[in-house]
């Protein structure tokens, strides 16, 4: 580990040693891919306390880590994890740019916060949720007044009345193995081989945890990430081909 990643891992343990000091629920803020795997790999170290993880909604890529000291039931995580959520809509439909993920995390940034405070951004059209940290809601309602060129509205809404549905593309193809290389290759329509350094450079993560083998089987559910070219959930198997080359279909996530 570097150095920022050293301090990350002594930041999980100092918050699961103030939650069992003191018998209080503590949190980080959002969490990234390559930040869950840290504390993925920090979790056994802190096995005297419970840990949860929520991003706002089911199956969010960015997330909140919990750590809950014994004494106390955690249960209704989207009601008590400190996470609010923004609707924002442009002020005029009409007159709206067609905006998108990147227009609206550069619009956040462009109020000198950091990237940590807010968690995935849903979009829609011109409109989007944005999940942030409760202490920034206000700020943001306040702040964000222009995506792009075009003027909109903040408004919170409950985190449990987002109900957000991907849209997918269902890609069913053969392939040799449910090899982490091979179902890669039938998500983004690419070679094996060209796949190779971006799996042990550190690119791609199955359920949040980093996998740097080619020959890593994923598992029927599993929700792969590739840094730049998107994410997948991996469906299963539904029959063989005379040659034994497996049928398989995945997800791919595209909005």
């Amino acid at each position: 580990m570097n150095r920022e990643e050293e301090l990350l891992k002594k930041r999980f343990c100092d918050l699961a040693d103030k939650a069992d000091r003191r018998n209080i629920v503590t949190f980080t803020e959002f969490l990234n891919l390559n930040e869950l795997n840290i504390f993925y790999q920090t979790e056994k170290e802190l096995s005297f306390v419970k840990c949860s993880s929520f991003g706002g909604y089911e199956n969010a890529e960015r997330q909140i880590i919990a750590f809950i000291p014994d004494a106390l039931s955690y249960q209704e995580p989207s009601c008590h994890f400190p996470i609010s959520c923004i609707r924002v809509q442009p002020l005029h439909e009409k007159y709206a740019d067609a905006l998108t993920h990147r227009d609206f995390l550069g619009a956040l940034m462009n109020l000198g916060i950091e990237r940590s405070v807010t968690g995935d951004i849903l979009t829609d059209g011109a409109s989007a949720h944005i999940f942030c940290v409760e202490r920034m809601a206000d700020f943001l309602c306040r702040e964000l007044t222009q995506v792009k060129h075009t003027s909109v509205r903040c408004t919170l809404t409950p985190p449990e009345n987002v109900h957000f549905t991907p849209k997918v593309e269902v890609i069913t193809g053969s392939v040799a193995s449910v090899r982490l290389d091979s179902l890669l290759s039938l998500a983004f329509r690419t070679s094996r081989s060209s796949l190779t350094g971006m799996i042990e450079g550190g690119k791609v993560f199955v359920n949040a945890k980093l996998v740097t083998s080619n020959g890593y089987k994923v598992k029927e559910n599993d929700l792969i990430s590739a840094r730049g070219l998107g994410r997948f959930r991996y469906c299963g198997v539904s029959s063989e081909t005379r040659k034994g080359r497996l049928i398989a279909s995945i997800e791919k996530y595209i909005g």
